[in-house]
């Protein structure tokens, strides 16, 4: 005798509902229905949802439709020699609720874990092989972004499915999670994959691969930094634990060498060149791929780099402690900011606190590039810290374009090469004489 039992497997928020199949002892199929409930609103007693609210009474009443529709079709079907297995169970659950076979190649998620895949054999721009170590973990990242979403609305992602309103949907959910930034880059993350899913010949949305990014607005952003003189006082300040003196080294050399906390904390003392001009450190760039060299003129710094190289550290340990060795050096003026939950998730609404419990591995190479605008010039700033123009540069540090800082350069060097050239004498005819 045929018989149709529904089941969960697991005691989760979002537990796949099953259909198990049975005639006899020869027939035993077990499918997922595609539908998903609270395991706590799942009845025991009768293998169906708890009709304890509109949506489970709702579902009840689908998985009957569905368990009518098995029944008929196994009558219709095995009356004419039709093979009852698991592609033929699949093909009633799809056929009765209209859906339509999805071929993994449509399913965003799945393109998503080839790109992650082939990231490191991936050309990219300028004929090169291989997407940075930071680059992929960051579309891992999204990648778990897109896992929890898909739980969140109770279905797989398709590339069609990309359009406007789903989109601003996703977007208003990642605001309500992530800062604004962290946002906008998963939103261009959508549109890379995207534009590589036409390439492809995968049908996208339009929409999808001409999203434009956002980004928190000049008014919106508040960064911190540490002044020459709050430096000064993390190098004078003795910390009291071994692991707190190592971090309190990478604090003093990243407020220097203006570098990605990634390119930081990978620093070795192969990286540094002793010259007749001074101290200089080589590396390329994680993010960029670029080839700098950054001088190094602090005495203190010179004598941590050559003498007292600080031990390997993580950057999430950097992050872990850098707080602390603020707090103790006495960082504690009170300013606004917003605090994160360590996943990314801001606060929406400033808070007053103490500046130490604001600075990140990222504010030391926001320190450099703010304590040394204007007393270097900027070319010269941005051959170091790798940004790609002045204007992106600005926007790092929070700062307006000098529309009169190319024309005081001007004027200066102007006067400089005028000021060792000899007045000539002009004879001046008198008009009178004439």
């Amino acid at each position: 005798m045929a018989t149709v039992k529904y089941l969960i497997r697991t005691q989760s928020e979002n537990a796949q509902i099953y259909i198990r199949f049975t005639n006899g002892r020869t027939t035993k199929l077990q499918k997922k229905t595609g539908f998903v409930i609270d395991s706590k609103n799942w009845s025991a007693s009768t293998n169906l949802p708890k009709q304890n609210t509109p949506e489970n009474k709702n579902l009840i009443s689908k998985l009957n439709q569905l368990s009518n529709y098995v029944f008929d079709r196994f009558n219709n079907d095995i009356s004419n020699n039709v093979l009852i297995d698991s592609n033929w169970l699949d093909n009633c659950i799809n056929t009765c609720f209209n859906r339509v076979e999805v071929i993994d190649k449509y399913v965003f998620i799945n393109f998503l874990n080839e790109f992650i895949e082939n990231a490191p054999t991936r050309e990219i721009r300028g004929g090169k092989i291989g997407l940075s170590p930071g680059s992929i973990k960051n579309y891992m990242n999204f990648k778990k972004i897109i896992e929890t979403y898909q739980k969140q609305i109770k279905k797989v992602i398709l590339f069609t499915d990309l359009n406007k309103p789903f989109l601003d949907k996703f977007k208003t959910w990642l605001l309500k999670n992530y800062t604004v930034n962290y946002t906008g880059k998963q939103l261009e993350m959508i549109k890379t994959i995207c534009r590589e899913a036409q390439k492809n010949e995968i049908n996208v949305t339009m929409y999808s691969v001409g999203l434009t990014q956002i980004r928190e607005s000049n008014k919106d952003k508040i960064i911190h930094t540490l002044s020459f003189d709050e430096i000064d006082k993390i190098y004078n300040t003795e910390m009291p634990t071994p692991h707190l003196r190592e971090v309190k080294k990478w604090i003093l050399i990243g407020c220097y060498i203006g570098q990605r906390g990634g390119d930081l904390v990978n620093l070795k003392p192969e990286n540094l060149r002793e010259t007749s001009k001074g101290l200089y450190i080589d590396l390329v760039q994680q993010k960029t791929d670029k080839h700098v060299t950054i001088p190094v003129g602090k005495d203190y710094v010179i004598d941590i780099l050559l003498n007292d190289f600080p031990k390997p550290v993580s950057i999430d340990k950097m992050n872990k402690h850098i707080s602390k060795v603020c707090q103790i050096a006495g960082i504690n003026e009170v300013v606004e900011g917003y605090h994160t939950d360590g996943k990314g998730k801001r606060s929406k609404t400033t808070v007053k606190d103490f500046k130490h419990t604001f600075i990140t591995s990222h504010s030391l190479r926001r320190s450099f590039a703010t304590n040394f605008y204007k007393t270097m010039p900027t070319p010269i700033l941005i051959g170091i810290t790798g940004h790609t123009n002045e204007e992106t540069f600005l926007e790092y540090i929070n700062q307006r374009t000098d529309k009169d800082a190319n024309a005081d350069l001007f004027m200066q060097y102007f006067e400089q090469m005028n000021r060792n050239v000899e007045p000539k004498m002009r004879i001046i005819k008198n008009k009178e004489n004439q």
